[in-house]
């Protein structure tokens, strides 16, 4: 598949009735029908006629010089027989005087009016100077009441609307070889390519379609016929089926040499291979290769049961991605939670609950992260994603003074989602800690990433905001990751809002994604693609989560990704009484929040409080758990 495909726009085409009578009928069925009068355009154009009944040649186009309408006027004035045989429209736009228009437009106007003095076509050349867009389907219509040809002289065409137009009217074209009418052309068949600095095979083309009316007719109902395929139907048909055989970026799981197979049974046997499949290199497809087997793209080849020393080698042969720890730690929950899947505890959840409460201080966060577990209670099995703008380092601190097991969670979503970890028994990271970072989501997220460079960018950028306010911003060496570059800010008042930041990156090629946490303390620079809500979509493709049976919990209000967190097919819960400090970090919004979030939405439900009956009320309100 080439690197580029160009795709032609849709147009409406149920309106459009094209015509199908002409002047002498037409003219016999009005007298008989005088409460059908002609469009107003009709006797503006025909006025400039002296034979009003032979065919129309039209060009619809402003008088620009790349839309080559002299040498159109060249041709006709030249050509005699094409003369005798049809009458020329201009359709060019609006003007009042030729002193109000553009340098550029006034002389082709001229050009033109000078042509037409020199070879006389006067009674054979309209060129009105009023229309309303909504005549220009009546202009098509009269141009197809006359048997007459549309035509695009135009030296270079990027693509070619008006030849749509004129098809679907059933006006037969020539236009210009260079450029979109070749395509367009191509599909419709409905008229002659010509070379736009040739005048004479200008004129021939022209002089072929409207005195050979078996080849009009021809072109006329070609047009007619393929129309259709630049419908908007036809335009999604072409994009979706050039999606299809796009290499896709999302995650997938793959392995060296062995896939898995769809969810079928739940048998012990199962479970065991559940452990082991987790051996297997979950390498995140950015070459999207399609797996043999099936059309669908996911989860392919299955194992053979029978097979067991083949599956032993490809085992052995196959990347451990997560460290021994994981894949211990999760063998000890197999028994409670795992069944019948290829996926580790998190995909057997029948709840997930995100727990993104960006607290007014740190040291809150154990004490909202207890009650929500305790919340949650053991009647479902559930799990626990914890997504923050704190580094793995500083989590871990905060569970730990929380007495909380980092076993208790399934993920850990990290410095605004610039990093993805799950717990560990043992660590493999080099920082000692119980976790194992992700590293497909690493690469997932590597698109577009300024990387070091983005990082010297930022330290100018921050020593030029110190030099006009004093020390206000400095890098966060200790906080900062190979996807998330930390900043420490004194005062949040001094430095510009997000949208300036990200500008200010933008004009310098570099995009990321700027997030304000921590009441405006601290400042994370992620890539593009990182974020706590693109995380969490990460996880709901890599593992299969449900987003409905997703439970995210926030505060009141938040980090400048706050509103991310919200809304889509997944439910929140807003913890009343908390976040309220970040407010000022929403100050500068040239929208109020609650304009761009669904408060409304039943997937949203607000907490009295932040303890345990007000969070277990609003869990029953949405159906989680049971009263």
């Amino acid at each position: 598949m080439p690197r580029m495909v160009v795709i032609p726009p849709g147009m409406e085409f149920h309106h459009i009735v094209p015509h199908d009578g002409d002047m002498d009928g037409d003219v016999e069925r009005n007298e008989e029908n005088s409460t059908s009068p002609d469009p107003p355009i009709w006797s503006e154009i025909m006025r400039f006629f002296s034979n009003p009944r032979k065919p129309m040649i039209l060009a619809l186009a402003r008088p620009d010089p790349k839309k080559n309408l002299t040498t159109l006027v060249k041709a006709f004035g030249e050509c005699r027989p094409l003369r005798e045989l049809a009458n020329l429209t201009l359709i060019m736009g609006n003007r009042d005087s030729i002193d109000e228009m553009s340098g550029a437009n006034a002389s082709v106007l001229l050009s033109i009016l000078k042509l037409i003095d020199k070879y006389d076509l006067y009674g054979q050349v309209a060129y009105p100077k009023h229309h309303k867009q909504y005549e220009v389907p009546d202009i098509y219509r009269l141009a197809a009441k006359t048997k007459g040809v549309f035509i695009n002289p135009a030296f270079i065409e990027p693509f070619g609307l008006t030849l749509i137009e004129a098809a679907a009217y059933g006006l037969p074209i020539v236009a210009t070889k260079n450029g979109g009418p070749v395509d367009i052309h191509r599909v419709l068949d409905n008229g002659l390519l010509v070379d736009p600095h040739d005048q004479q095979s200008i004129a021939d083309a022209l002089l072929k379609l409207v005195s050979d009316k078996h080849l009009w007719a021809r072109c006329r109902q070609n047009g007619l016929k393929n129309i259709h395929l630049f419908s908007w139907p036809e335009h999604c048909k072409t994009y979706l089926s050039r999606i299809v055989m796009c290499k896709p970026r999302q995650p997938r799981w793959q392995s060296s040499d062995v896939g898995f197979e769809n969810l079928e049974t739940n048998s012990p046997g199962d479970s065991l291979r559940d452990i082991q499949d987790l051996s297997l290199n979950l390498k995140f497809s950015l070459d999207g290769e399609k797996s043999e087997g099936t059309g669908t793209g996911a989860l392919d080849n299955s194992f053979d049961i029978d097979d067991s020393v083949d599956r032993k080698s490809n085992l052995e042969k196959a990347d451990l991605k997560f460290s021994k720890g994981a894949i211990g730690s999760l063998m000890e929950k197999a028994g409670q939670h795992f069944g019948g899947g290829r996926f580790p505890a998190m995909r057997m959840r029948k709840y997930i609950f995100v727990i993104a409460v960006d607290c007014d201080s740190v040291s809150d966060i154990p004490k909202v992260i207890r009650t929500i577990m305790d919340a949650a209670g053991k009647e479902n099995p559930i799990g626990f994603i914890l997504s923050t703008s704190l580094s793995v380092s500083e989590v871990h601190s905060i569970l730990i003074s929380g007495s909380i097991s980092p076993l208790d969670f399934d993920a850990f979503i990290c410095n605004s989602g610039g990093d993805v970890y799950y717990p560990s028994l043992s660590s493999e990271d080099g920082l000692g800690l119980p976790f194992t970072v992700d590293s497909d989501y690493q690469s997932h997220i590597e698109y577009r990433w300024g990387g070091e460079g983005l990082r010297k960018t930022l330290v100018r950028w921050a020593t030029s905001v110190n030099d006009k306010n004093g020390q206000t911003v400095e890098e966060n060496e200790s906080r900062s990751t190979t996807h998330c570059y930390a900043f420490r800010v004194k005062d949040a008042e001094l430095i510009p809002p997000v949208k300036e930041l990200r500008k200010l990156m933008r004009v310098q090629a570099l995009r990321c994604h700027v997030i304000y946490c921590q009441n405006g303390t601290t400042l994370n620079v992620i890539p593009v693609l990182a974020s706590r809500a693109q995380a969490l979509r990460y996880l709901y493709i890599r593992w299969g989560l449900e987003l409905s049976n997703v439970i995210t919990f926030v505060g009141e209000c938040g980090d400048t990704d706050y509103e991310g967190l919200l809304g889509g097919v997944h439910k929140t819960v807003i913890l009343k009484g908390i976040g309220n400090d970040a407010l000022k970090l929403h100050s500068n919004r040239s929208y109020p929040l609650e304009h761009v979030l669904p408060f409304n939405s039943p997937n949203i439900v607000q907490a009295k409080g932040c303890c345990n009956e007000d969070v277990r009320a609003s869990l029953q309100n949405i159906g989680v758990i049971k009263e």
